[in-house]
């Protein structure tokens, strides 16, 4: 997770755009507020920064 973060950052999209959460199946409540969580940090973050430079 860090390498590929790592690389994310390299490239200019940002690290922080990707996550790992390790759960069981029996935490919905869990999981939902994981995806609520990041749906919020990539809200924050903005499009894509690569968008369009690399055409």
């Amino acid at each position: 997770m860090t390498y590929v973060a790592g690389l994310l950052d390299q490239i200019g999209l940002g690290g922080e755009r990707i996550r790992m959460v390790n759960m069981s199946s029996a935490m919905a409540v869990q999981f939902a507020e994981a995806v609520k969580d990041m749906t919020e940090k990539i809200r924050e973050l903005g499009p894509n920064p690569l968008c369009g430079k690399l055409e």
